[in-house]
């Protein structure tokens, strides 16, 4: 009898076949002096083959965070073939491509490099089987579980169409292949680096992100805010160690530890408005070292989110408060408080999401174009939009409709994103993003007046 765990890997190895939607299929586009000129659709067929090799090369060669040295070189490599002016090293791995078609707005499209810390377990025939030393002395396999991947050879395949296509926009295209994404600290480090003052400044940025419970072949998007503020907060309960057994000379840390988890639940439920989002995670907790040892202190490491800036500031407020109100509370030290800052909240500019909601329709169909629900996770491509820029992420469904409702026939969820088990159906989910990402970028890449 197959246990869960085998049962999903066997699941998510069987093959599926791939239906095109009809919508996806473009007629040819005339060109200036009267010959057919390939439109997108037909572009991606006649160049399926070399894409997909593309993105099995990234998924086989994924490199962890600011350390995506032969990741960069190769995507900077694709944007010099496709004609782009390519910058290295801007904010540790960053790259950027800039190609200037005559006067009009300048676009950002984004993608990120980095892979995760996670042993693939998908039983591909292209799995990562890369493992790598980690600082604590240990080894692990990296993987490509976020789809960063697909990202990267979407980016790729639209930044070639355009060059290709260029009577059909004008202005300047300006791509990044961002570094530690995964690790909230890329996009500040490009901007620091000079990311608007090195290079133009975009009137817009669109991004796409796969999703791993929405079907291949669909994307969907929302306006204003859909990704969550993320703060790391460490707090060391301090206290007075001793021998278990005579806890009256002692100040117990863990004590506190345990009635300060308590309390910080009820910051969301009793301090926070309730239309308003917020969560408080207590992720780990260490304290002590035998049954009967009082220690001298407790480590909390708490994960906080958020999507306005007031919510934000309050909760941490909050947060600090009673750590330090439970230290009094039991004539201990005072506890030291350690919040280091994540990502801000992602905002989708809602004029930004209406427009490309029309653009995404024509390009795979209305249906296709879905409602994405907001999320407490955390992007640091929000980090542009606070920048000044317009922004946009949008979500690629990246799971076969059939694959999706194998598994709730079988009662267990899909694969979420950083899963070992996690990979897309390649086909509908490299052309679907395709198709939207070069849309977009051709709609935005026009003179003004001229839509």
């Amino acid at each position: 009898m197959w246990t869960r765990p085998l049962l999903v890997l066997a699941l998510v190895s069987l093959p599926f076949s791939l239906v095109e939607s009809p919508r996806q299929l473009q007629a040819a586009e005339p060109a200036d002096d009267g010959t057919a000129k390939a439109g997108p659709a037909a572009w991606f067929a006649e160049h399926e083959t070399e894409l997909v090799e593309l993105y099995r090369w990234f998924h086989t060669h994924p490199e962890l965070s600011f350390a995506e040295e032969e990741t960069a070189a190769r995507l900077a490599a694709a944007l010099r073939e496709a004609g782009f002016e390519v910058t290295e090293k801007v904010g540790g791995h960053g790259v950027v491509g800039l190609l200037k078609n005559g006067e009009g707005p300048t676009v950002m499209l984004r993608t990120d490099l980095d892979a995760l810390p996670v042993s693939e377990q998908t039983q591909l025939p292209y799995a990562s089987q890369k493992r790598v030393e980690l600082e604590s002395g240990g080894t692990t396999g990296v993987m490509h579980a976020c789809g960063h991947d697909v990202h990267m050879t979407n980016l790729v395949a639209v930044a070639r169409y355009l060059a290709h296509s260029r009577d059909t926009w004008s202005g300047t295209l300006m791509v990044i292949g961002q570094p530690a994404e995964e690790r909230g600290a890329g996009a500040r480090a490009m901007l620091e680096e000079g990311l608007f003052e090195r290079f133009p400044k975009p009137d817009y940025a669109i991004a796409l992100h796969v999703n791993s419970n929405t079907p291949a072949g669909t994307v969907s998007l929302a306006p204003d805010f859909v990704m969550a503020n993320v703060d790391s907060v460490d707090i060391v309960v301090k206290g007075r160690g001793g021998h278990g057994a005579a806890p009256h000379t002692t100040i117990d840390p863990i004590v506190q530890a345990a009635e300060l988890v308590l309390s910080l639940q009820t910051i969301v439920s009793r301090e926070v408005k309730p239309l308003q989002p917020a969560v408080v995670t207590v992720g780990a907790i260490q304290g002590g070292t035998k049954h009967n040892v009082i220690g001298d202190s407790c480590h909390l490491q708490l994960t906080v989110r958020s999507y306005s800036d007031e919510v934000r500031a309050q909760v941490l407020s909050a947060i600090e408060r009673r750590a330090k109100g439970i230290a009094v509370a039991y004539d201990a030290p005072e506890p030291e408080v350690r919040i280091s800052e994540g990502t801000p909240a992602l905002n989708n500019d809602a004029a930004l999401a209406a427009r490309m909601k029309e653009v995404f329709g024509r390009a795979v169909g209305p249906e296709n174009v879905l409602v994405a629900e907001p999320v407490m996770g955390g992007e640091d491509f929000s980090r542009y939009g606070r920048a000044g820029v317009p922004i946009l992420m949008y979500r690629l469904g990246s799971v076969s409709a059939e694959r999706l409702e194998r598994f709730e026939q079988l009662g267990v969820p899909a694969p979420s994103l950083h899963s070992p088990l996690f990979y897309p159906d390649l086909d509908p989910t490299l052309r679907t993003g395709f198709l939207t990402m070069s849309a977009a970028a051709i709609d935005l890449l026009q003179p003004q007046g001229s839509r």
